[in-house]
């Protein structure tokens, strides 16, 4: 059962997610790379057929961490799964259950929808959180390569095709 201090993120929580989102920017040396605003934000989580979902983790009535995920599609199992973009706990609050609550309930929505993978990435240099990772059961993708158009990359291709 999901741990009580989860829950599915809400429409006020929206302003505290930011700025997680920005504190996890600033944790991986990339603060700078951060655009989300809180309209963002509000508009990709609360619209019709919304494609970002997420959880929150409170402490007192504080949201202190925070998972958001979309749906991805296995072609090989024929089914969707979680790709998880954003997992961050606050380093106060960690060491105390936050973080794996936070994916237990990925985990366990991934079981009620018949999902068949709950995968994420995580920086080489970030050593915490792959220890922790792996005490969980996760195993890294070692053979796979992420690669990324954005920027003028993206706009090269999608205007010169």
């Amino acid at each position: 059962m999901t741990d009580p201090r989860v829950r599915r993120v809400r429409p006020d929580d929206v302003p505290a997610i930011v700025a997680l989102v920005e504190e996890l920017a600033e944790y991986e040396r990339a603060r700078h790379e951060c655009r989300l605003t809180t309209g963002q934000l509000h508009d990709v989580l609360f619209r019709p057929n919304a494609s970002l979902f997420g959880h929150v983790a409170e402490v007192d009535g504080r949201v202190v961490g925070v998972a958001l995920w979309f749906l991805n599609f296995s072609t090989w199992r024929g089914t969707h799964g979680i790709y998880l973009e954003d997992l961050f706990v606050q380093p106060d609050h960690r060491g105390g259950g936050l973080g794996r609550a936070l994916l237990q309930a990925l985990a366990e929505e991934c079981a009620r929808q018949g999902y068949a993978r709950l995968e994420w990435a995580v920086l080489n240099w970030n050593d915490p959180a792959i220890g922790f990772y792996r005490s969980l059961g996760a195993v890294p993708m070692d053979e796979w390569t992420v690669f990324r158009l954005t920027d003028d990359a993206l706009t090269r291709l999608g205007r010169d095709g």
